[in-house]
């Protein structure tokens, strides 16, 4: 930015020369000519030394149809006819409109690197026991490493002593901090926000989450959409035939009428109108804006052949555990009601210790800060019994309530099939059951429905049982589903849909990205979701949702869809304003000063529309 600001300095400064000359030019018509000469030649190689420059680098290099090659041709022409001010005026002009440029695809890209403000700067490695501040790179596997509050982890890696709370918001969006403590697995990018940890590093920085992150957003304008290609094609032959035009607009005509000068300036006006700027940057500009825009809203993806992607996708294939569902325990009843309070009590004296998500689910329901002095006991594949203050607690599965000779069929009413069921008993008698279940999304229902509306076909595939995932359906509305599903059984149902879709369909895979990697691949479009710290979702997928939210789904078409149609409308605009002017600078229909303005206006307008795309606050 810094760079963009001086070249826009020097170019305001060569403006104001430029100005300067022309009204002193106008008071003193009768000064030697020479000095006009000198005047704007200073002017001119001023502004545009550096267009001069790389158009003679390329044509050195075998590069010779580009931008800066039509600018030096029509600048350099202009001013051996002696037409200075026009001269000047299209190397000004021109990098006024750079500089504009500059500045839309530096605000592209500071939308992006605010969101991915996560690349560690240094790494505490310890060796031979004494700390040493390196570069990430430096870091081996199995080294040990040390984070202080402030710190950006830098590698991946396993806590093995210390404990601290980590923000996790860059990676995940996800503004409730985490806990971590020793043997908990920690992912580079996330901030420490107290308490210091002893890390061993699991990866390289090279393969560590921020690395895959950082490098598949910086790889994400590599790949092109469709309409990019078209652009890239069409800019390779266009140039080279406008350049024939104008060589022949000069010549033909003038062995007709000997007129060399008149067609010569028409020819030099025809190349500085031809200039595809306005494609060539507004087009790849309105796609990073979308990515941009997008990366704001919580969504990465990958590259703009995947905004086209996602902007057609028309059939909905998604995951149901970590993807519709949270993947995550709730309490959904307590029976009998009237003991609720007891039941909930006795149960997190027995689980509230335990790391067990049915434990963390009981524990996170009832709350107390009294400490309950028992004797532990677990009985593996079974639950926990807790013994002291007189007490023997049961609390577990029916086998286990079983094996203690309590009989459970006085509850068995309240239990259906696809809920969990842990049972309470005290002292040999039966106390009650606490129902959970996989959390719903709040937002699935709501994102389905938007979906349909928009004419979508919607998927369910999963690997629960017939139960739960009819369930899961009959809550969200979706006719088509299959349960019982093996990762490698999901991509037969994915090969299935997409060989019956339409010739124009779109399949979009929504998973977790932890076991869906081969179906992720296999879609025409695959977005991952809640597994931004897994090598598959970044790898295997083509978008991801760091928010761990349905809705960003419904975000992204909609983002995407406006990006195609600014893009679209840059295209359009672009050439009929561009071929308008073409055929009026053939018949003289304005010169020069007008060809300036026709180009650089053009572009200006194109790059104010391709910045749209970067305004996603009403999404």
């Amino acid at each position: 930015m810094a760079k963009n600001k001086m070249k826009l300095i020097k170019t305001l400064a060569c403006l104001s020369f430029f100005i300067i000359i022309i009204i002193c030019s106008l008071i003193f018509e009768k000064a030697d000519k020479v000095i006009w000469l000198i005047l704007f030649s200073l002017v001119y190689l001023s502004a545009g030394y550096d267009v001069l420059y790389k158009a003679g680098r390329n044509v050195l290099r075998g590069k010779v149809f580009d931008e800066n090659f039509l600018m030096a041709i029509a600048s350099l022409g202009a001013f051996i006819l002696g037409e200075y001010t026009e001269a000047c005026a299209v190397m000004i002009f021109y990098q006024i409109g750079e500089c504009f440029q500059s500045y839309a695809v530096g605000k592209s890209r500071k939308s992006i690197a605010n969101l991915m403000d996560i690349r560690p700067d240094v790494a505490r490695v310890i060796r031979d026991g004494k700390e040493e501040n390196v570069d990430p790179d430096e870091v081996m596997i199995g080294d040990l490493i040390t984070v202080r509050a402030g710190d950006k982890i830098p590698l991946d890696g396993v806590v093995v002593e210390g404990s601290c709370t980590l923000n996790t918001s860059a990676l995940t969006g996800e503004s409730k901090p985490l806990d971590v403590k020793k043997g908990d697995e920690v992912l580079s990018g996330c901030l420490c926000i107290d308490g210091v940890l002893t890390v061993e590093v699991k990866k390289e920085f090279y393969d560590s989450t921020v690395s895959k992150i950082l490098d598949m957003v910086e790889n994400a304008s590599t790949k092109k959409a469709r309409v990019e290609n078209f652009i890239s094609v069409f800019a390779k032959y266009y140039t080279p035939l406008v350049v024939i035009s104008a060589l022949l607009l000069a010549i033909i005509p003038s062995l007709i009428t000997a007129n060399w000068q008149l067609w010569t300036v028409r020819a030099l006006t025809f190349l500085v109108v031809s200039c595809p700027c306005a494609l060539v940057i507004s087009v790849p500009l309105g796609f990073f804006g979308g990515i941009g825009g997008a990366g704001n809203k919580g969504v990465l993806i990958k590259g703009a052949n995947y905004v086209e992607q996602i902007s057609k996708a028309n059939v909905f294939v998604l995951d149901k555990t970590g993807t519709l569902t949270k993947g995550e325990f709730s309490v959904v009843g307590v029976y009998p009601e009237s003991k609720r309070e007891q039941i909930l009590k006795y149960a997190c004296v027995c689980e509230r210790h335990s790391n067990h998500p049915i434990a963390k689910s009981i524990s996170s329901v009832y709350k107390t800060d009294k400490e309950e002095r028992y004797e532990i006991e677990e009985i593996a594949g079974k639950g926990v019994v807790a013994r002291g203050n007189g007490e023997e607690i049961l609390c577990g599965n029916k086998v286990l309530l079983e094996t203690f000779g309590v009989d459970t069929a006085q509850e068995e009413k309240h239990v259906e099939k696809w809920q969990t069921a842990v049972y309470i008993a005290i002292n040999g008698k039966f106390l009650g059951v606490i129902t959970l279940a996989d959390t719903m999304r709040n937002e699935a229902r709501e994102v389905i429905v938007n979906l349909k509306k928009q004419g979508a076909k919607v998927y369910m595939l999963t690997g629960d049982n017939e139960e739960v995932a009819r369930e899961v359906a009959n809550k969200l509305d979706i006719t088509d589903y299959k349960y019982g599903l093996l990762p490698q059984d999901k991509m037969i149902e994915l090969e299935q849909i997409l060989q019956n879709k339409k010739e124009k369909d779109v399949v979009c895979f929504v998973g977790d990205g932890i076991n869906d990697a081969p179906v992720l691949m296999r879609a025409d479009v695959g977005i991952s979701m809640g597994g931004i710290g897994s090598d598959s979702a970044i790898e295997a997928s083509d978008a991801v949702l760091m928010h761990d939210s349905l809705d960003g789904i419904i975000k992204a078409r909609k983002i995407c869809k406006k990006t195609m149609r600014i893009v679209r409308q840059n295209i359009v605009f672009a050439l009929a304003i561009k071929f308008s002017a073409l055929i009026l600078s053939v018949f003289g229909l304005g010169g020069m000063w007008y060809a300036v303005f026709a180009d650089v206006g053009v572009s200006v307008l194109a790059i104010l529309n391709s910045m749209r795309t970067l305004n996603v606050k009403k999404i």
